[in-house]
């Protein structure tokens, strides 16, 4: 299973930018999907995850600012980030929960800075 992750960049504080996480070569249905993130210096904390049901879960300090979906059709994931602020700036993951094993993908690098 790979999971590929496309859509960090650089943003103005305030400003928005969409995440995507594509899973391919799955032989089973996809569980949970998640996205995590790691500042400098920082461990690896939890954004939000979403089941395959569509219960999601967010990290307090992106809740009303972060929205995850996905297309289970596509085994994608999306992270849509509204009001980014400097202490967002982090490499964002994405991982996927398929039976009892987690796939992780190459994290792609949100900078928020004016």
């Amino acid at each position: 299973v790979q999971l590929q992750a496309s859509g960090g960049g650089l943003v103005q504080p305030g400003g928005s930018l969409r995440l995507s996480c594509a899973a391919s070569g799955a032989a089973y249905s996809i569980n949970t999907m998640g996205w995590y993130r790691q500042a400098p210096g920082k461990q690896r904390e939890l954004v939000a995850t979403t089941t395959r049901g569509g219960s999601t879960n967010y990290a307090d300090s992106v809740k009303g600012r972060f929205t995850i979906s996905r297309d289970n059709a596509k085994n994608t994931v999306y992270l849509q980030m509204n009001s980014l602020k400097p202490e967002d700036t982090a490499v964002y993951s994405c991982n996927a929960l398929i039976r009892a094993t987690i796939y992780w993908g190459k994290g792609t690098q949100v900078t928020v800075s004016s």
